[in-house]
């Protein structure tokens, strides 16, 4: 296991214990201002089956708030910032205390509002202070480690061009204020003909999956290609299968049209183009809100589902669904899947790009594309996590290296889940070239810039009101 994933499961386990200190603290409190029959002793009242029911639940019900606001996620674990985490803490107690005191504690026997006002901020108090101690302590103590080297993110520099030089140099002599280990370069275009470089040993194995393994590496560091911003570009599309951090130097910021998601780090400063400048507890939200629209969704739609199964079936030979290979998450190849609007033998003559004239589509076809029909199979796709219901749409590989080729920029639409519907989709529509899949990009990368569950719902509204008035192709 890894040192962030002990981190993580070290966070969740005393948040758990701490939230149960502070309920307990909460019921020694309420036991002695709440009116009752006294002949109860305190051990009796706090091991009354609500009181110990409460005991177990409120904590877990505290953690799973905790972890929905992304206290818990991966990129969101070791190099905390104290004051985010302090209103975290703060946040996630109140709602807490709202939770409890609605759904147990409103009938409670108090004759008196102040009383009763006063309690709820001892409730909000007993959450707070002990969890917030403890996550201090423990970033704290994360942060001393950093500092004392006892904790390293192994990193490799991509690039071993001299003319990077002065980068690495600054990156190299600040690892004890960044948190890096970089223990090495990697020359892919060989650009450096000597086996070290900055007194660290240069890498030229191809199989950089198999190198970043080995070497049990975490973040990789992204130079300039000497082969230009195209050959740039090209590399960075190959680290995002590899599931590493990715990290830009400033040098490299011109490659990016979005608002940079700066790394935390104290001396050199890196650009994060693994993930999206997305507040955590949107991402969480966002993949609750798909598993739950989703799975409703495949629910609900099972009649219409099979009715246009049928029509598909009828209306010319082959398979109902139409399986395709598409790029998604962090480059990850997954299968799309759709009601088949075309003849089996559409694509023979390899990839093409299809219109609403297209011959290849059936007359089935038309309707359900017009109606964008053929989509709904792809709430399974949003089930399972490929995909979510809005983000960018996923194109094929074959056609997303000739869009990098052309605007590298491209790139940053995978540090996001694609999606059933986008913003490209519902105000540009459906590309039938590749200078319009350029043209749609700019509205996938405004989405980017402005992922929230209100800019979500809008883009639903408006796919919804797409499908009702045909005005899918």
């Amino acid at each position: 296991m890894g040192d962030i994933n002990k981190f993580r499961i070290k966070y969740i386990v005393a948040d758990f214990l701490s939230v149960n200190v502070g309920w307990l603290l909460f019921n020694f409190i309420r036991y002695l201002r709440l009116p009752h029959d006294y002949s109860i002793s305190l051990l009796e009242w706090l091991t009354t089956k609500p009181v110990l029911f409460g005991q177990l639940f409120v904590p877990v019900c505290m953690v799973l708030l905790y972890a929905l606001s992304g206290s818990y996620n991966r990129d969101n674990s070791v190099f905390k910032s104290r004051l985010d985490e302090l209103i975290n803490t703060a946040v996630v107690s109140f709602i807490g205390m709202l939770g409890v005191y609605f759904t147990a504690l409103i009938n409670d026997n108090v004759a008196e509002r102040m009383t009763n006002y006063a309690l709820i901020l001892v409730l909000f108090l007993c959450f707070f202070i002990p969890t917030e101690s403890i996550r201090l302590y423990l970033t704290t103590g994360m942060a001393r480690a950093v500092r004392e080297g006892r904790y390293r993110v192994k990193a490799l520099i991509i690039g071993a061009s001299q003319d990077n030089s002065i980068h690495a140099s600054r990156l190299i002599n600040s690892q004890a204020q960044t948190g890096l280990d970089i223990i090495g370069f990697v020359d892919l275009d060989n650009e450096n003909a000597q086996t070290t470089h900055q007194g660290l040993p240069i890498y030229r194995d191809k199989n950089l999956q198999r190198l970043c393994d080995d070497k049990k590496i975490e973040a990789l560091i992204i130079m300039p290609s000497g082969a230009g911003l195209p050959r740039t570009a090209e590399i960075i599309y190959e680290l995002y299968g590899l599931k590493r951090a990715l990290y830009l130097t400033p040098s490299l910021y011109n490659v990016l049209v979005t608002k940079p998601r700066v790394h935390s780090l104290k001396a050199e400063p890196l650009i994060d183009i693994s993930n999206a400048r997305i507040p955590p507890h949107v991402i969480n939200l966002k993949r609750v809100s798909d598993i739950l629209i989703s799975a409703c969704a495949i629910l609900v739609l099972l009649p219409v589902y099979a009715a246009i199964a049928l029509a598909v079936k009828l209306d010319s030979r082959g398979p109902v669904f139409y399986r395709q290979e598409r790029v998604g998450y962090h480059k990850k190849i997954f299968k799309i899947v759709k009601f088949r609007s075309m003849y089996t033998d559409a694509e023979k003559n390899g990839p093409a790009l299809s219109s609403p004239t297209d011959p290849r589509i059936t007359k089935v076809g038309h309707y359900l594309r017009k109606f964008r029909l053929d989509e709904l199979p792809q709430f399974w796709n949003v089930l399972v996590g490929d995909m979510s219901v809005v983000g960018p749409r996923p194109e094929r590989e074959y056609y997303v290296r000739q869009l990098e080729e052309l605007y590298p920029a491209y790139s940053l639409v995978h540090q996001v889940r694609p999606g059933i519907t986008s913003l490209g989709l519902v105000k540009f529509g459906y590309a039938q070239s590749i200078d319009e899949m350029l043209e749609r990009l700019a509205f996938d990368i405004i989405y980017i810039e402005n992922v929230s569950i209100g800019v979500d719902i809008k883009i639903l509204l408006h796919t919804i009101i797409t499908v009702v008035t045909g005005r899918g192709v």
